[in-house]
């Protein structure tokens, strides 16, 4: 049998004010090719996928889509819920949903009924938060340990009634490296989950993680489909395809509509150096480290990077000042020009201090009249 485990969708995701639906909706013809060309039969969904709990129109019906699409190719799917997800929402319709061939688990009771694909045994377990689970299941702490130990001491105890078994989880393991985009699931630092707790099945797929990880030979983080944070510039995205029969493994790129980066240096040298050409067409996070800040600095950048996202300045001996400024009883002004040199390295030039003084006097005038 052969699996595509990809997760973290985040359908209807921007990237700093970008939106990325147009990339989402090229990775999802890409499944669809990828599970006709490599004759997948199941495309397994590791949560979150969508970016929020009430995600927007065109996001659901990308997903419906997609869903529509990878059964059409002839792939089974089977998706769990993630921390971004709306629970309720995205299992609505699971049971009817079932005779189509897309199997959405949600619901943290049924985590060990599996859906059975030959004889291959598919466990989905959704995101847990502990809170909501640790009366029900009267775990002895508030923690994804806990939670995720007691789901997979069930799974076990079904699994062993099978030859192979998959399970689907949604959570921040032990060792793992988190990048920028990613929701903070912590409760009081209890987030982590040990390696250890996912022993004795055929091939764990994990999702929460943005960047492809391999745990364990079977343990496995697929990542995110697209980059969702600057911290993610060369990371290589896609999924991993799964041969249940004999454990090969292999990874398959996804396309990528804008690849990310990150330059940081002076603005002449970003502005004039051919060492950054290939980074033109990028979407970009800019530290500028001049030691006094150029004025005008996004614009310039974005007539070289018409895709400058990001820009702060770092720049280079600066000192956090030794004492704090005293601001109260001196005038409006005062305090405005010393934010400006302090902001700036350089005091304001001697209009725009015209300006300033003039905009005070006029909210001064404005504040009488009311």
């Amino acid at each position: 049998m052969r699996m595509l485990h990809t997760s973290d969708w985040h359908l209807g995701r921007s990237f700093h004010r970008e939106s990325l639906l147009r990339g989402q909706a090229a990775y999802v013809d890409h499944l669809v090719e990828t599970v006709r060309s490599e004759r997948v039969d199941v495309v397994v969904v590791s949560g979150d996928v969508y970016d929020r709990a009430l995600p927007p129109v065109d996001a659901v019906a990308l997903c419906g889509e997609a869903l529509h699409r990878l059964t059409g190719a002839g792939a089974r799917v089977v998706l769990i819920s993630g921390n971004h997800d709306s629970a309720a929402r995205l299992g609505f319709g699971s049971g009817l949903m079932d005779g189509a061939g897309v199997h959405v688990r949600t619901d943290p009771s049924r985590a060990w009924e599996p859906v059975m694909v030959d004889d291959v045994a598919f466990y989905g377990i959704p995101y847990l938060e502990p809170e909501l689970v640790k009366g029900a299941w009267e775990l002895p702490g508030r923690s994804h340990t806990a939670a995720m130990s007691y789901a997979m001491e069930r799974v076990r105890a079904d699994a062993a009634r099978h030859a192979r078994s998959v399970v689907l989880a949604h959570a921040f393991v032990t060792g793992g490296e988190a990048s920028d985009s990613e929701r903070d699931i912590s409760v009081g630092g209890v987030a982590h989950v040990p390696l250890s707790v996912f022993d004795g099945v055929s091939y764990v797929a994990l999702g929460h993680l943005h960047g492809r990880q391999r745990m364990a030979e079977t343990v496995r983080y697929s990542g995110s489909p697209l980059a969702y944070s600057f911290s993610e510039a060369g990371q290589r995205k896609g999924s991993w395809l799964v041969e249940l029969g004999s454990g090969e493994t292999s990874f398959v790129p996804a396309p990528v509509p804008r690849p990310v980066g990150r330059l940081r240096g002076l603005l002449d040298d970003l502005l004039t150096s051919p060492t950054y050409t290939d980074m033109e067409d990028h979407w970009l996070q800019v530290v500028l480290t001049d030691p006094v800040r150029p004025k005008s600095a996004m614009d310039r950048l974005r007539a070289r990077y018409p895709h400058t996202l990001a820009l702060a300045f770092e720049p280079s001996g600066a000192v956090a000042a030794a004492q704090p400024v005293r601001l109260s009883g001196r005038p409006e002004a005062e305090v405005a020009l010393d934010f400006v040199r302090e902001v700036r390295g350089e005091p304001a030039a001697p209009e725009e201090e015209d300006l300033l003084r003039q905009a005070i006097e006029a909210s001064r005038a404005k504040e009488t009249m009311a």
